[in-house]
């Protein structure tokens, strides 16, 4: 049983790094877990090796598959709670590069966060991926060229002054437009991931005088009735809103030198069940 949860730990971030969701994640485990342990010849020698192997190409295929069926354009990760102890915390990408890792294919995913994240060589990622070194290079290549970003993808938390989000509510709660315009980047983004459920406000909200707007109207509509609970999700500030203490909202902030240049808003509700679950 130990050495089921050891590597059901060890092999979660590779899973959910390629398919940003944590449910997903843990289901491709569990079944690669399952065929293996139940499997008539066993006999291998490098077992870890081989299960990263597995669990990495049939996270690659699920990939193919959701993307085939989410519509949503405004689709966004599930985040996972940095404090739980059945992840290896540093193996976790942070949600901003989730996020940006979306613009890629599978492959290109998979080969960019093995390389970046996990520190593999292009002949380990081909041995992996079964294909060529050279495929691992184009690929890495393609990747970095549609992030337009080679920052390493594994990020410790964000640094941002003590209080900063307390701060942030309370500018939104004195209805200060100028204050909190003066909060935010002037190229902010905020994106909603109402999983086509929820009835959203904007999906796609730009520049800092709309997102002011939109976020004093969401809360003098909603969030003003709402319990907050502050919490880090992927290495990023966030904020958690409930209803009776069911969670109806969940943001994570990108803050870069003190302004807040991307909140990515969750009021899906399957994705905040499995956050609330955490």
């Amino acid at each position: 049983m130990d050495l089921l949860k050891n590597y059901q730990k060890k092999l979660f971030p590779y899973a959910y790094n390629i398919l940003g969701s944590a449910e997903d994640a843990r289901d491709v485990v569990q079944d690669v877990m399952l065929k293996y342990l139940t499997a008539q010849d066993r006999a291998i020698e490098n077992e870890t090796g081989y299960l990263i192997k597995s669990v990495v190409n049939q996270s690659i295929n699920l990939k193919k598959r959701n993307k085939k069926t989410v519509s949503d354009s405004m689709w966004l990760p599930e985040p996972v709670e940095m404090t739980d102890t059945n992840i290896i915390r540093e193996e976790i990408l942070s949600y901003s590069m989730l996020v940006l890792l979306e613009n890629l294919g599978p492959r290109e995913r998979a080969v960019f966060i093995l390389k970046e994240a996990f520190d593999y060589s292009h002949q380990e990622i081909a041995e992996a991926l079964s294909f060529t070194v050279e495929n691992s290079r184009k690929l890495l290549s393609r990747a970095k060229t549609l992030l337009k970003d080679t920052a390493q993808p594994r990020k410790s938390a964000t640094a941002f002054p003590e209080g900063y989000l307390q701060n942030y509510m309370d500018t939104i709660r004195s209805g200060h437009v100028e204050n909190l315009v003066e909060m935010l980047s002037e190229d902010i983004v905020v994106r909603t991931d109402g999983g086509g459920k929820i009835k959203i406000v904007s999906a796609l909200t730009a520049g800092a005088d709309n997102a002011a707007d939109l976020m004093l109207y969401v809360y003098k509509t909603y969030q003003h009735l709402f319990e907050i609970e502050y919490r880090e999700l992927n290495h990023q500030p966030a904020i958690l809103f409930y209803n009776n203490g069911v969670l109806v909202n969940c943001q994570i902030f990108e803050i870069e030198q003190t302004k807040i240049k991307r909140i990515y808003s969750i009021v899906d509700p399957e994705k905040l069940n499995i956050i609330a679950h955490f």
